[in-house]
């Protein structure tokens, strides 16, 4: 029997990975309608968790560089599905303080998903189709908000949101267990004698280890910048479609359903842009455009009206999503291509901390917005600053002769 490639194990693990932690990640944006009714909140403040839940990846992003070390990537993967699900049970009680302690630890436990899925694509990927394997891997992110749109919502409305909570404690205890038997082949680097005593943790060195990673080279601040960009995008579109809709007067299923589409493209996006990219060989270039054309498209999102009918409505939530939300794979692949071979992982740990400052800020910003210009104007504002940025990376990659 024909042996598997190690490149197709470790992304059969990264992409399952990313998955869980998404459709995890995406349950309470989904729930929001039926959660802020029930606690009393303003439809708005989903935005505040959203951005609790980038913190808390911030968090381990710049701290968690010693963990990472002394687990593997594969255990510290195992060690954020679990986090993960004992965030959903605490939600799932369905109190205020409990839904900001879980939104925050599911945060912290997607932290080790990019650094670790990096770290083991970076040692395993074929050069020639690095950036479409990276961007399969991130496929997964959308992939699971897709499948939260149209698992969770519908069964919210049956059961209770609480109760469609708990499926995501089913989801992270099944990935965490299928990729346990990789650990043997992809956790061989690890360093069992890494301290990771909170002096070690917490120390100057070790938050700035990524920091001097990522401040390396020119070219990877640049792409991290559009990615911030590119990331508050996201963070709003993720973040408020669901409750965006159904204050337009759809029903929570019909919006799950056209939240559904939004990420179900991206699915496609990630891994078609991501070939593309490889094609052309110039991502960097390649990313610049998405940004005009996701600008464009996201503006065309803010438009809808009262009771917006079901098909356009999808149709332009898809479109939004296809070039909106799936970034992510082009930009990992180029950090990783750029980053020293030994220090992928903090390379993209001080990357992936700087984008997720957009998904923090974002929400939050947004949620700040919308009771003084209402909904529509923020999502404009949102595409706007990613016109500009595209606009300002134009002029690098020309300067670069690029």
């Amino acid at each position: 029997m024909k042996r598997i490639p190690d490149w197709l194990l470790a992304l059969s693990a990264t992409l399952l990975a990313q998955s869980a932690s998404s459709f995890m990640g995406q349950c309470l944006p989904v729930v929001a309608p039926l959660l802020t009714r029930s606690t009393g909140l303003a439809p708005e403040r989903i935005g505040n968790l959203s951005s609790l839940t980038s913190a808390g990846s911030c968090l381990f992003l710049a701290f968690g560089s010693p963990i990472l070390a002394r687990l593997g990537p594969v255990r510290s993967l195992q060690m954020g599905a679990l986090l993960a699900v004992l965030a959903m049970a605490i939600a799932a009680t369905g109190s205020w303080p409990a839904l900001v302690a879980a939104a925050l630890m599911l945060g912290l436990a997607y932290g080790p998903t990019p650094p670790s899925g990096s770290r083991i694509l970076a040692k395993t990927a074929p050069p020639a189709h690095r950036t479409l394997i990276f961007s399969i891997k991130q496929a997964g992110a959308p992939a699971g908000g897709a499948l939260a749109g149209l698992i969770v919502a519908p069964f919210a409305v049956a059961f209770g949101w609480p109760s469609a909570l708990l499926l995501a404690v089913v989801v992270g205890i099944g990935s965490a267990a299928i990729i346990s038997p990789l650990r043997r082949m992809m956790d061989v680097e690890r360093d069992p004698t890494r301290s990771v005593h909170p002096r070690a943790i917490f120390s100057v060195d070790n938050v700035l280890t990524p920091v001097r990673a990522l401040t390396s080279d020119r070219a990877m601040l640049t792409i991290t910048a559009l990615a911030l960009s590119f990331a508050l995008v996201q963070g709003v579109l993720y973040s408020f479609s669901v409750t965006y809709l159904t204050e337009a007067g759809m029903s929570l299923a019909e919006a799950g359903l056209a939240y559904a589409c939004m990420q179900g493209a991206g699915v496609f996006a990630r891994v078609f842009l991501g070939f593309l990219a490889d094609r052309t060989g110039k991502p960097a270039a390649n990313l610049t455009v998405q940004a005009f054309i996701a600008a464009g498209f996201v503006v065309l999102y803010a438009q809808l009206g009262d009771h917006p009918p079901l098909v356009p409505t999808a149709m332009i939530a898809m479109l939004a999503g296809f070039f909106g939300c799936s970034w992510n794979g082009i930009y990992m692949a180029e950090v990783a291509r750029l980053a020293p071979p030994a220090r992928v992982a903090d390379a993209t740990s001080g990357s992936t901390l700087v984008v997720f400052l957009g998904y923090v800020a974002g929400p939050s910003l947004f949620a700040a917005a919308v009771p003084v210009f209402g909904w529509h104007v923020p999502y404009m504002i949102a595409a706007g600053q990613l016109a500009a940025m595209a606009v300002v990376q134009s002029v690098m990659l020309v300067r670069a002769g690029k």
